[in-house]
């Protein structure tokens, strides 16, 4: 195979190979309502727009010890479009996108596909599967900001990608700025002869090792590592029970954005917090814990955050290009808050503390570097991590107007995330054209109900100042 048709994946995007389980398979699922929007219009704008990016005619493929990504030598758009053409009820809708979701995309070809279902009640349905070493939400919803105009008669703006042919200097850059960070060589040597590998650090463990080669640097990292590690892990609860595999999916009417602006004005906190507020609520009753044990209780949230704009100049992406560019912040959730007020406030004061962290930089960090780190620190400290929360909480902005696809209206976009580790609960929080939608996608055995669930997150507006009920 020649040099063009094979390359190097960038680590941050490898890891969420790496992160894969069955249980869990880490793809994005994106769902549009359109109204009209017919199979040979959409065949038409894949051909020409969504194919100007490179990379979704790759396949990613593991040569030990890295992953490469390989164009697919039989690539034929028939493979990534299917068109259904059942005239789908809301409800029945909601079982078909559930069973998309817990299909396996084929490892064979490239890592995505369309459905389109035009005779869907209330418009045309069309989903998308795309594994996340493709791109994050921020990168994919780039993608669409392009291909999908204001206006019916705008054509798309083509700008594309092609797929990046020598990563070795991001790669150098990386490995260099995290060498520094951590004081040692990543093949595994210490970098400082003060460094010996049967010190106490080592002794105690990975988490500790690294501890110790920071502190040896006298770096602020140490400090925002060790507040990190002292974060005590989630209470065992009903959300921490054993996956099962078997995911359902479902999403909430849509909301008026200026319901959620209005709150967040009357009680000087962001529009987040209030999203984050409503989680929390929801969440509550779902633990399976109560009384004295409930006012104990220890709930994080993973909440992903886009860290393009505070990467250095030699690590920044391309503003067209593809990929995963974001950390984590795990953020308390206020489960034993008995008001809407307190949890809201409890809320603002950590993502006030975290914006000021470092945590979304060092947890990018160790996953876009995960495949320099040796093999003995690189597990540990994934589970580090991914055992401090119980849920995935991801707040994806769109745009303030409607947009159109292949000349059709969009009148709504929702999106599932894919949860790390043993994470069996994500909840996604979408705002298009003026309308905010909530989007829950649970194991089986981690919750049972989930349109309870986005109905307890809709009741908790009706908590705050300028709140009122919402039709479910």
């Amino acid at each position: 195979m020649s040099h063009d048709q094979t390359h190097l994946m960038l680590p941050a995007d490898s890891a969420w190979l790496a992160l894969e389980n069955p249980r869990n398979p880490m793809a994005i699922t994106v769902m549009m309502r359109v109204d009209g929007l017919t199979a040979p219009r959409l065949r038409e704008f894949l051909r020409v727009y969504w194919m100007a990016w490179e990379r979704f005619r790759y396949m990613p493929v593991k040569r030990a010890p890295a992953w490469w990504w390989e164009e697919d030598p039989v690539f034929d758009l028939r493979h990534h479009l299917d068109v259904v053409l059942d005239r789908f009820t809301e409800s029945s809708l909601q079982e078909w996108v559930s069973a998309r979701l817990n299909q396996p995309l084929p490892l064979y070809r490239p890592l995505w596909k369309f459905w389109l279902a035009p005779n869907a009640e209330d418009g045309a349905v069309l989903l998308l599967r795309l594994h996340h070493s493709y791109a994050d939400g921020v990168s994919l919803t780039g993608i669409f900001d392009r291909l999908c105009p204001a206006s019916p008669q705008q054509h798309p703006a083509v700008y594309g990608a092609r797929q990046t042919r020598d990563l070795s200097p991001w790669i150098s850059a990386a490995k260099s700025r995290i060498e520094k960070l951590v004081g040692c060589d990543l093949t595994g040597e210490a970098s400082t002869e003060e460094s010996q590998p049967e010190d106490k650090e080592s002794r105690d463990g990975p988490e500790a090792k690294l501890l110790g080669q920071l502190a040896r640097n006298g770096l602020k990292l140490v400090n925002e590592f060790s507040d990190f590690l002292a974060e005590p892990e989630d209470t065992p609860s009903d959300l921490k029970t054993p996956l099962l595999g078997r995911r359902h999916c479902r999403w909430s009417v849509p909301v008026p954005l200026d319901r959620f602006r209005s709150i967040a004005k009357a009680t000087n906190v962001t529009i987040n917090d209030v999203l984050l507020s409503c989680v929390a609520a929801a969440v509550r009753p779902r633990l399976g814990v109560t009384g004295a044990a409930l006012e104990d209780a220890v709930m994080h949230a993973a909440v992903p955050i886009d860290i393009r704009s505070r990467l250095p100049e030699d690590l920044k992406p391309e503003p067209d290009a593809l990929g995963n560019y974001f950390g984590t912040v795990f953020v308390p959730l206020p489960v034993d808050g008995e008001s809407g007020l307190e949890r809201l406030y409890r809320i603002k004061q950590e993502t006030r503390r975290l914006k000021k962290s470092w945590q979304p930089g060092i947890a990018w960090a160790l996953s876009s570097c995960s495949t320099l780190i040796p093999e003995a620190l690189r597990q540990p400290l994934s589970d580090v991590f991914y055992r401090k929360a119980s849920a995935v909480v991801s707040n994806v902005p769109g745009t303030p107007e409607a947009r159109y696809i292949a000349g059709c209206r969009i009148t709504e976009q929702m999106f599932w995330v894919p949860q790390a580790g043993n994470i069996g609960l994500g909840v996604s929080v979408v705002s298009y054209a003026g309308q905010v939608q909530f989007g829950v996608v649970a194991d089986e055995a981690v919750l049972a109900d989930p349109e309870g669930f986005l109905g307890d997150c809709l009741q908790e507006l009706s908590e705050f100042p300028g709140g009122s009920p919402i039709v479910v």
